[in-house]
């Protein structure tokens, strides 16, 4: 996966980082992103995100928050100095932290953990807005993960279940159709959707549509000129038209639109 998919706008992005989390942490989080920012006074850079079909927790500001899969896009209107850490979690860490994921899609709640905003705070204070420090992110990123095995424990075989449905949902070599999906784990589509219910709180067709809409901003992205029936033809989609309605439904504008508007931006643009 590319560093930057999901990312609507890559070049508004302050200092971004995505990094591996710690050996022992493999089976919970996909990765750990970590934006720095110090923008002037009077300013702000917006962040325009079509997240991962994924639950994120994130240390910021002195809070833990635990974020729900969405069903649009969204964005943020970063100012001043800060810093956030957070980490994608693979479907194995979410029970331990939410029984009902379902119920957090598309919203968020605050986690009680000040040990982990502690150990985190700690390790970034060094780089805070300026990324001079030395390894700031790295020691972020081992003691999150080692928060997040705490809080976990044993990693059993139906985490291990749910860790390969996202797998083949999203991965490298992703299915196109859910009944593909349970054919390669060797379930039933009710099976399948229960294990996407449970872990991630949205139905397996929504995961593949969002995977789908992710790489053709992507495409679009790195390629203007593509040729739109063509890249529809290509992610599966039924047709221009299928494509044309999901980045309108998800995104709020059509894909001719947003190739017309994805170049070079200001990191900062002037409060409204």
């Amino acid at each position: 996966m590319r560093q930057t998919r999901g990312v609507l706008y890559p070049a508004r992005l302050p200092e971004f980082h995505r990094l591996p989390p710690a050996a022992n942490a493999r089976d919970l989080v996909v990765w750990f992103w970590i934006p720095e920012w110090d923008i002037e006074p009077g300013r702000s850079s917006r962040q325009d995100v079509v997240g991962y079909p994924a639950l994120n927790l994130v240390v910021e500001q002195g809070v833990v928050t635990l974020s729900g899969a969405t069903t649009r896009a969204s964005h943020r209107d970063l100012s001043g100095t800060g810093w956030a850490v957070g980490a994608l979690l693979r479907p194995a860490a979410v029970a331990a932290l939410t029984g009902d994921p379902a119920a957090l899609v598309d919203a968020e709640q605050v986690i009680d953990a000040p040990d982990l905003v502690e150990a985190v705070d700690a390790s970034m204070r060094t780089g805070t807005g300026t990324g001079t420090g030395t390894g700031h992110r790295e020691r972020a990123v081992a003691a999150f993960s080692d928060w997040l095995v705490h809080r976990v424990g044993l990693v059993d075989d139906a985490a291990h279940h749910a860790n390969a449905l996202v797998d083949v949902l999203l991965g490298d070599d992703a299915v196109d159709t859910v009944e593909e999906a349970a054919t390669r784990l060797a379930v039933s589509v009710r099976t399948l959707q229960r294990l996407a219910h449970r872990h991630v709180g949205i139905a397996p067709a929504a995961m593949i549509r969002r995977r789908r809409l992710q790489e053709a901003a992507e495409r679009l992205r790195l390629d203007p000129g593509a040729d739109l029936s063509e890249l529809a033809a290509e992610l599966g989609y039924a047709d221009h038209a299928h494509l044309t309605r999901d980045f309108r439904s998800i995104l709020g504008i059509a894909p001719r639109t947003y190739r017309g508007g994805s170049g070079e931006e200001p990191a900062a643009t002037p409060h409204a």
